[in-house]
C-alpha cells in the first residue's frame, strides 16, 4: 500500500524552529518530486516547497524562502522540511505529497498542487507570538 506520512509538527515560538519529516511506504522517493503544502486563509492550499529527490533540485515559495530548507535522505526514504525563523503566519496544517518524474520547475506554478499523485496526512504547526 502506498502511503506518505508527515510528522514533526508542534508548538513553536515566534522565531523558533521545527523540522517536519515525510516518510514513504510502499514505494521509494527516488525519482519523485516531493512537495510540502499548507492551508492559508484565502487559498485552498499553498505549496511552500518541493524537491526532486534524484538531484536535490529545490523550489521555495516567496513566503518561506531563506527561512525553510527542504532536503531528502533517500536511504531513509524521507524528505525533511527544516523551518527556521518561524512566524505566526506559518501556523497551519502541513502535508507532503509526491509525484513520480515530475519536473520540479512546475513547483510554484498555478495548479501544481493538482499534479501530485500521492498525499500524506497533515501535521499541525502552531507558532505563538
Amino acid at each position: 500500500e502506498v502511503q506518505l506520512q508527515a510528522f514533526g509538527g508542534g508548538l513553536a515560538q515566534f522565531g523558533g524552529s521545527l523540522r517536519l519529516s515525510c516518510t514513504a511506504s510502499g514505494f521509494t522517493f527516488d525519482g519523485y518530486t516531493v512537495g510540502w503544502f499548507r492551508r492559508v486563509p484565502g487559498k485552498e492550499r499553498e505549496g511552500v516547497s518541493c524537491i526532486r529527490t534524484t538531484d536535490g533540485f529545490t523550489y521555495y515559495a516567496d513566503s518561506v524562502d531563506a527561512r525553510f530548507t527542504v532536503s531528502s535522505d533517500n536511504a531513509k526514504n524521507t524528505v525533511y522540511l527544516q523551518m527556521n525563523s518561524l512566524k505566526v503566519e506559518d501556523t497551519s496544517v502541513y502535508r507532503c505529497a509526491a509525484r513520480r518524474g515530475m519536473n520540479p520547475r512546475l513547483c510554484g506554478t498555478l495548479y501544481w498542487t493538482n499534479l501530485m499523485e500521492h498525499w500524506g496526512n497533515g501535521t499541525q504547526v502552531t507558532v505563538s507570538s
